[in-house]
């Protein structure tokens, strides 16, 4: 029978419109290596929205639908409703077999807490529609392995069969560090000058510039590969987190934990901090870890109540699957 062993969620886009040039050069001369790892720089679209998804009638009249940002349907839910349909061929993995089949998802060293509302969940009305979208791969990701969210997960995932022996797959989140990719397009100029920057920021001991997009796929594929025993037995000791893609200065490319706004390298109070963290990260605190917890909560309910809406119009509309 077939099945699958790994898929990786990694399209998306930026949704920039451009760069604040007199701040980026105030901000890469003064902070060098946090405003080229944390960019405060970037213009983002505002309110932008997908076409229709679902054809319209036969004499022409478009059918109403809710609105999808343009953004978080590219980064995010596109990859969550594939996720769904995908979810048997990843549950073909007896338990006898020790492995899982394994959905992971790619985050960013940008998926900041303040970009991302409940009330706003796909970033339309918001300022940051990446970063939300982002932030909304992290809060489902890792809390999806709690009791909290245990329900939705079930149902998104799908995964038990009368007559096969299947197994439940694992949702890991990943990030590529800092790469140059066409997702800012820049003059040719330009992109030799970021890529000096890039380096400099690894010379100035950056360990999450790594610059190549296949550089960048490292934490990814480490998960593709990696033994389910390997992730296991590193879950129970350092808890659930998220891997990134990381580098040494002299490029030798590694995968590090990733530190993560309100649950920290583990959801474990008092985690000693590691190199690579952000110079805006706080201490893990109750408050915090309760407050993701339950935003991944609300996450999942919401993700699954939107999917559940856009298989039934899709599939009434006749452009979905059955």
């Amino acid at each position: 029978m077939p099945k699958l062993d790994a898929v990786i969620c990694n399209a998306g886009i930026g949704g920039w419109t451009g760069i604040d040039w007199p701040l980026a050069f105030k901000s890469i001369l003064t902070r060098w290596k946090t405003s080229t790892t944390y960019p405060t720089f970037k213009i983002s679209g505002f309110g932008w929205l997908t076409k229709p998804q679902i054809p319209a009638t036969a004499d022409g009249r478009e059918v109403e639908e809710p609105p999808l940002g343009e953004v978080f349907c590219a980064n995010f839910f596109g990859h969550y409703m594939l996720g769904h349909y995908l979810a048997p061929l990843l549950a073909r993995h007896p338990e006898s077999e020790h492995t899982r089949g394994r959905l992971i998802w790619t985050s960013s060293l940008e998926a900041h807490a303040h970009a991302f509302t409940l009330e706003d969940l796909q970033g339309i009305a918001g300022k940051l529609p990446y970063e939300s979208s982002k932030r909304v791969t992290d809060l489902m990701g890792i809390t999806s392995v709690l009791p909290s969210t245990e329900r939705y997960v079930d149902q998104y995932l799908s995964y038990e069969h009368p007559s096969e022996k299947t197994t439940k797959p694992r949702i890991y989140v990943s990030h590529p560090g800092i790469t140059q990719t066409p997702i800012m397009p820049l003059m040719i100029v330009l992109e030799y000058l970021l890529t000096l920057v890039f380096y400099i920021s690894r010379w100035g001991g950056s360990q999450w510039h790594v610059l190549t997009p296949v550089k960048g796929a490292t934490a990814a594929v480490w998960l593709t590969l990696a033994k389910q025993s390997t992730l296991d037995a590193m879950e129970a000791r350092e808890g659930v987190g998220k891997w990134g893609s990381a580098n040494d200065v002299w490029g030798n490319e590694r995968v590090e934990r990733t530190e993560t706004e309100g649950w920290g390298w583990g959801g474990e109070m008092g985690e000693k901090p590691r190199k690579g963290r952000s110079p805006y990260a706080k201490d893990l605190t109750p408050g915090a870890k309760q407050k993701f917890v339950e935003e991944g909560e609300k996450c999942w309910e919401e993700l699954e109540r939107m999917r559940v809406g856009w298989e039934r119009r899709l599939v009434e509309s006749g452009a979905g699957m059955e």
